[in-house]
């Protein structure tokens, strides 16, 4: 299975902090915010990811991240010109994703659950169909909402509805069969001139082909859209750190327990941030995996 990253777009509810750098490189507490949705693609298995970002931000990203064989991955890039929707990235992955499975996740969402990284495992096996994950939130109204049937089958989905038929938002991971790509070329423009993911996941709803994962009460799913929410990330991660005494998002670290990498090649790649916390803990891991 194939991984993208979606992580373009102005980040304008950002602005100033996001003007000189994309705002899916800034920091959530102790790394960039890149990070988490990497860790989320590796948990699931895959190694193969797609980075689509903005003309202007893309060396920044090479920077940051090079060609991922430091953690035994491979990052590959690509641009979208101008954001169209999250639709799009199947049209601009099409060759990346050569009629494979691929997830896509957007570069501003952070998961975190016990029993999360089992839940990635078996919907990575996955190779027919398409799973989404549904999360209940206070004000549906701002994201394409599930709605289901007495048996918990999903029956609809809105985007952005006037009245929502749920409390269940359809967060930013989705994972499809190797149909993906053709069906995205069937989409038209929203009114807001965007192929809609929405419009999307209705197709695999119409085929009776689409499956919602429901992330409960264990889970946080944040999306650091805002100043606010990247403060509230910033702050669930470094609670959740000092208390717990393990990263969250650690790629390296991720990377050595999925067996990507050795924990001798750990040791080595703790060498880099030698002078901070992070350098000790990856030390500290490499130790103990």
């Amino acid at each position: 299975m194939k991984g993208i990253i979606l992580a373009a777009g102005a980040g304008s509810r950002l602005y100033p902090a996001s003007l000189p750098i994309s705002k899916i490189l800034l920091p959530v507490y102790d790394k960039p915010m890149i990070y988490y949705p990497i860790t989320t693609l590796l948990l699931a298995g895959i190694k193969d990811i797609l980075i689509i970002t903005s003309p202007s931000d893309i060396d920044n990203f090479k920077k940051v991240l090079g060609d991922g064989s430091n953690i035994g991955v491979k990052f590959s890039y690509a641009v979208q010109e101008v954001p169209r929707g999250i639709a799009e990235s199947f049209l601009i992955a099409q060759d990346f994703i050569n009629n494979e499975p691929v997830a896509l996740i957007l570069g501003d969402n952070i998961f975190h659950g016990f029993g999360f990284s089992s839940m990635l495992k078996e919907v990575g096996t996955r190779t027919t169909g398409a799973t989404i994950f549904g999360y209940s939130v206070q004000d549906p109204e701002r994201f394409g909402v599930v709605e289901f049937d007495k048996n918990g089958k999903a029956i609809s989905i809105e985007e952005k509805p006037l009245q929502p038929k749920s409390n269940y938002a359809v967060t930013g991971l989705y994972f499809y069969d190797s149909n993906v790509v053709e069906y995205a070329k069937t989409l038209t423009p929203s009114a807001r001139g965007e192929l809609e993911i929405t419009d999307l996941n209705k197709i695999y709803l119409k085929n009776n082909n689409l499956k919602v994962e429901i992330l409960g009460r264990g889970f946080a799913w944040l999306d650091t859209g805002t100043f606010e929410s990247l403060l509230q990330a910033a702050n669930f991660v470094q609670s959740m750190e000092i208390n717990t005494g393990m990263k969250i998002a650690s790629i390296e670290e991720v990377a050595c327990r999925m067996g990507y990498i050795t924990p001798a090649q750990l040791k080595e790649l703790s060498k880099k941030y030698k002078q901070n916390g992070y350098g000790k803990y990856l030390e500290k891991m490499a130790n103990s995996i």
